[in-house]
C-alpha cells in the first residue's frame, strides 16, 4: 500500500492523490475493522513533502545578486504568520525573490500562482484552483490536510480577491502558508509584511557589469561612470539590466547621458521577461493604471518636490484629503516613508516621479511649491539664526532641495515675496554651515529681484535676512563693496539690532558708509549687546589681517560675555572656535583647548571640523595618540570626502612626526592633487584671483620637503613658486576682507621660496624667513610649520642675517613688508 501511495504522490495531482488516498483509506477500514487514518496520512504528507509538491517554482536563469538576507526574511516570516506578503513598487524583483524562497522551503508543498493574467478579483481563485488541480470548491479539501505553501505572485490589481481567498483558506484549514508579491498589502490581521528595499549602490554595480558583459563581452565599464547610471536607477534590477542592455549599441557614458529622458531609453528587456517588464515605462504605467483619478492627480502634483516631502508639505497642495491619498500611494509602493530627524519624509523613486512629472499641470503645480515654500520660509527663517536654531536648521535642511527649485522658480516669475522668504532660510541655513558657493550663486538673481521690492509688514524681516547673509557673504569674500543687498537693506524700515540678521544689517551698512577700523571699534561699545558682540568678532579679522594676533584674540574674547548662553548656538559655537584657533596661532594651548572643547559641546555632531583644530591643538603638544583619535572623529564639513586636504594634512603631520616621511610625504602631495586633480604639481602663475587654500597647501608641501631633503619630489612646484609669489604680491587684493588671510598666505610661500633656497642664497633665504614671521604665516600644520623649526633653519643657515633681517623689518606695516618681499625676490633672482 506503501508503495502504491508513494507512486501516486509522484505521478499525479494533488487532488487526484487525495481522492485514491480516501479511498484505499475507506477499502482498509472494511478489511480491517478500523480507521488506520492517523499512520497512513503521516506516511502520505512525508511522501507529499518532497521536491515533486513544487509547482510553478523556477529555477533563476541568471544570479540573484543581493537578495540572500532578503530570501532569509521572508522564510523567518513563513514561519511564524499564516499570511506573508512582498512588498515594493514595480522593477525591484518581488517574482524572482518569491520564485527564490519557493526553492528553499522544505516541509511544504509549494504552488506557485502567477495572478498577471486574472482580469477581475473572481479570477483569482480559479487560477489557484488551475495550479493546485481542483475545481474552486475543492480548494480547502486538497490543501487542508497537508502542509502548504500557496504563492499569489503580482496581486496588485486584484487585491480584494486575493485577500478574500487568502482569508477564506486560512480561516478553514491548520497548515496553510499564503505568500504573495504586490505592490501593496492585502491588510489582513494575519500578514506579515515583507518591503523589499533597492539594491544597495555597490551590488547595483556588479549586476550592471554581469548583465552588460553578457551583453557585449568586450563593452568598456569605467567604474565612475557606471556608479553613475546606477545612482541615477533607484536601485531597480530591472531599470539596471534594461540599460546593461543598451551596452548593445552604447557606450556607458553614453547612457548616462540619456538618462534625462529613461522611460525611452530604456526599452526592449529580454523575451522570457514578461511583457509588462519589457520597458520601464511598462513598469511605471501598471501601477498609475491601478490608481483612480484622484491618486493619479496627486502624484502628478507631489512630483513637483525633488528632494521628498512631509505630510505637512502634502497637505498644502493637495488640500484637506491629503493623509488618506498618502496612506494610499504608500500601501502602493508609489511612495517610500522614512523616518528622519526632522519627522517623517515621504519620497518617490526618481523613475516614478519623472512619470508622474510627465502628467501634471506644470505651471499650477509650481504655484502650489511656491505657496508652500513662502508658508515654510515665513514659519521659519528667524529660527534658523535665533536661539532654536538647532531644530530649525534640521527641517531646512531637510527640504534643502525643495527650496532652492521655489526659489528658481520664483526668481523666473519675479516673485520677490516667495524669493524674500525661501531664500531667507535658505542662506541662513548656508552661512552657519560655511557653506558659501552656493550663496554666491544665489546672491545676484535674488538680489536683482528685490530691489524693487516694498515688503509688506510680513515680508519685512526675511527681505531683511536675505539681504543682510548675502551682503556679509560679499563682505567676507570681497570686503566692503556698493552692492544690491545693502541697497536693500537702506531701504527697509528701521529696526532695533536684537537679531543676528539685524545686527548684521547695522554693522554693514554703517561700514560701507564710513568704512575702517575705528568704525568697527565704534560699534564694539553699542548698547545692543549682540550688535556689539558682532563687531568685536568682526575686529578680530581686522586685527589679524594687520599682522597682530594677540589684539584679535583680545577683542573675539569679549564675545562670549556679551552673547551669553541663550544666543544662537551656531554664533557662539564660531566664536569660541574664532577664539580657539587664535589661542593656537600665538602659541597659548590650553586656552585653545578649553575654547575648543566648549566650541564642540554647543552643536553635536561635529559638523564644522572643530575635531581638525583639536587634532593640530595636539599636534602642536606632541600628543599623536589625540590627534589622531580627534581626525576619526571628525564628520567632514560640507559633505566633503575622505579626501579633504585638510584631513589629509594632518594625516602627513602624523605621520611625519612619527618618523614615516616617505609615507607622510606622499600624502602631502595627495592633499595637494585633491586642490589642484588636473595638473598634479603644476599650477598657473597667474591664476583668476587668489587661491588661499591651495597656496597654502602648495606652501606647507614645499616645507615639508625641504625639511626632509627631498625636494626633487616637489621640483616642478619648486621651480614656480617664486613667481607665483612675485604675482600675488604684485597684485594684492584692493581693500580686502579681513577674512581672506591674504598676508598668511604671503608669508607661508615667503617661507617655503626661502627654505629652499638655504644652500643657493642663504642671505635670501633668512630674510625671507624673517619676512614670512612678521606675515604671520600660516602655522596650523605642525610640526612642518612650528615656529621654532622656522627659526632653528634660519639660524642654522645664518644667524646674524638673519637677526638683522628680523630688526630691519620689525616697525614696518603690511604695504612696507609687502615691497620689501619683493625686493628681497629681486635680488633672489638677480643673484640667479
Amino acid at each position: 500500500m506503501v508503495e502504491l501511495l508513494r507512486a501516486q504522490a509522484a505521478t499525479t495531482s494533488s487532488a487526484e492523490a487525495l481522492s485514491r488516498y480516501d479511498a484505499y483509506r475507506r477499502s482498509l477500514r472494511d478489511e480491517l475493522g478500523t480507521d488506520p487514518g492517523a499512520a497512513l496520512q503521516a506516511v502520505y504528507q512525508e511522501l507529499l513533502r518532497g521536491e515533486t509538491a513544487k509547482r510553478g517554482v523556477l529555477h533563476e536563469p541568471n544570479a540573484l545578486l543581493g537578495r540572500d538576507n532578503d530570501v532569509s526574511a521572508v522564510l523567518d516570516l513563513l514561519r511564524t504568520s499564516r499570511v506573508v506578503s512582498i512588498t515594493g513598487p514595480g522593477g525591484l524583483g518581488k517574482t524572482r525573490l518569491a520564485h527564490a524562497v519557493g526553492r528553499e522551503i522544505t516541509g511544504h508543498n509549494v504552488y506557485f500562482v502567477a495572478l498577471a493574467g486574472a482580469s477581475a478579483d473572481e479570477d483569482v481563485a480559479g487560477e489557484v484552483a488551475s495550479v493546485l488541480g481542483a475545481s474552486g470548491q475543492d480548494l480547502v479539501r486538497v490543501v487542508g490536510g497537508i502542509p502548504a505553501v500557496i504563492v499569489l505572485d503580482n496581486c496588485e490589481h486584484v487585491l480584494d480577491g486575493a485577500a478574500e481567498l487568502a482569508r477564506t483558506l486560512i480561516s478553514m484549514t491548520k497548515d496553510l502558508r499564503i505568500l504573495t508579491t504586490s505592490r501593496a498589502p492585502l491588510g489582513l490581521s494575519s500578514e506579515s509584511v515583507h518591503q523589499l528595499g533597492a539594491l544597495p549602490l555597490d551590488i547595483a554595480v556588479e549586476l550592471f557589469e554581469q548583465r552588460a558583459k553578457a551583453a557585449r563581452p568586450a563593452v568598456d565599464l569605467p567604474i565612475g561612470t557606471v556608479t553613475e547610471v546606477c545612482g541615477h536607477l533607484d536601485g531597480l534590477p530591472l531599470a539596471i539590466e534594461l540599460a546593461a542592455a543598451r551596452v548593445r549599441v552604447m557606450s556607458v557614458a553614453e547612457i548616462a547621458k540619456r538618462l534625462d529622458d529613461r522611460f525611452s531609453l530604456l526599452r526592449g528587456g529580454s523575451r522570457d521577461s514578461p511583457e509588462r517588464h519589457r520597458t520601464l515605462h511598462a513598469v511605471v504605467d501598471w501601477s498609475w493604471n491601478l490608481l483612480g483619478e484622484t491618486q493619479r492627480a496627486a502624484m502628478a502634483t507631489l512630483s513637483i518636490f525633488p528632494g521628498g516631502f512631509t505630510a505637512e508639505a502634502a497637505e498644502h497642495v493637495l488640500g484637506a484629503e491629503a493623509l488618506g491619498i498618502l496612506e494610499h500611494l504608500a500601501d502602493h509602493s508609489l511612495l517610500q516613508v522614512a523616518d528622519t530627524s526632522a519627522g517623517a519624509r515621504f519620497r518617490m523613486l526618481e523613475t516614478v516621479r519623472e512619470f508622474s512629472a510627465k502628467h501634471r499641470d506644470h505651471d499650477q503645480a509650481v504655484t502650489l511649491l511656491l505657496a508652500w515654500a513662502r508658508h515654510f520660509g515665513l514659519g521659519n527663517h528667524d529660527q534658523v539664526l535665533g536661539p532654536a536654531a538647532l531644530p530649525a536648521t534640521q527641517r531646512v535642511l531637510a527640504e534643502q532641495d525643495n527650496l532652492v527649485q521655489a526659489v528658481r522658480y520664483a526668481i523666473d516669475r519675479a516673485d520677490s515675496a516667495t524669493v524674500a522668504a525661501t531664500g531667507a532660510v535658505l542662506v541662513g541655513v548656508w552661512l552657519v554651515g560655511s557653506n558659501y558657493t552656493p550663496i554666491a550663486a544665489l546672491a545676484d538673481d535674488c538680489a536683482w529681484v528685490l530691489t524693487h521690492f516694498p515688503p509688506t509688514p510680513a515680508y519685512v524681516e526675511v527681505t531683511r535676512t536675505i539681504a543682510a547673509v548675502c551682503a556679509v557673504h560679499t563682505f567676507m569674500i570681497n570686503g566692503p563693496r556698493a552692492v544690491r543687498s545693502l541697497v536693500i537693506l537702506r531701504r527697509l524700515p528701521p529696526a532695533p539690532p536684537d537679531t543676528l540678521p539685524r545686527a548684521a544689517a547695522v554693522l554693514l551698512t554703517t561700514l560701507a558708509q564710513r568704512p575702517g577700523m575705528s568704525t568697527v571699534y565704534e560699534l564694539t561699545h553699542s548698547q545692543y549687546l549682540l550688535l556689539a558682540a558682532l563687531a568685536n568678532f568682526v575686529a578680530s579679522y581686522f586685527e589679524e589681517s594687520s599682522l597682530d594676533p594677540h589684539a584679535a584674540l583680545e577683542s573675539v574674547r569679549q564675545v562670549p560675555d556679551l552673547v551669553g548662553d541663550q544666543g544662537n548656538p551656531w554664533f557662539r559655537q564660531a566664536v569660541h572656535l574664532r577664539i580657539g584657533e587664535l589661542a593656537m596661532h600665538v602659541g597659548e594651548s590650553g586656552l585653545a583647548l578649553r575654547h575648543l572643547h566648549e566650541a564642540l559641546g554647543i552643536v553635536e555632531p561635529d559638523v564644522t571640523g572643530i575635531g581638525y583644530s583639536l587634532a593640530m591643538v595636539s599636534l602642536t603638544k606632541g600628543d599623536l595618540e589625540s590627534a589622531g583619535k580627534w581626525l576619526e572623529q571628525v564628520h567632514e564639513p560640507g559633505g566633503y570626502q575622505s579626501g579633504h586636504p585638510l584631513r589629509l594634512g594632518i594625516q602627513a603631520e602624523i605621520m611625519l612626526a612619527r618618523g614615516e616621511i616617505d609615507a607622510g610625504l606622499q600624502t602631502w602631495r595627495r592633499a595637494l592633487a585633491y586642490l589642484n586633480p588636473s595638473a598634479g604639481t603644476e599650477y598657473r602663475v597667474e591664476p583668476l584671483g587668489m587661491d588661499p587654500w591651495l597656496d597654502a597647501i602648495r606652501a606647507v608641501t614645499v616645507v615639508a620637503h625641504a625639511q626632509h631633503d627631498r625636494l626633487e619630489m616637489v621640483a616642478d612646484l619648486v621651480a614656480l613658486l617664486p613667481a607665483r609669489l612675485v604675482w600675488l604680491l604684485e597684485h594684492p587684493t584692493p581693500n580686502p576682507s579681513p577674512f581672506l588671510m591674504e598676508s598668511p598666505v604671503w608669508g607661508a610661500l615667503l617661507l617655503a621660496v626661502g627654505m629652499t633656497q638655504r644652500h643657493r642664497a642663504p642671505g635670501s633665504a633668512v630674510r625671507m624667513i624673517a619676512l614670512a614671521e612678521r606675515f604671520r604665516y600660516v602655522r596650523a600644520f605642525q610640526p612642518t610649520m612650528s615656529e621654532q623649526r622656522a627659526l632653528d633653519y634660519a639660524r642654522q643657515t645664518d644667524g646674524p642675517a638673519y637677526a638683522d633681517a628680523v630688526s630691519e623689518y620689525a616697525g614696518l606695516d603690511r604695504d612696507e613688508l609687502r615691497l620689501a618681499a619683493l625686493a628681497v625676490l629681486a635680488d633672489d633672482q638677480s643673484a640667479g
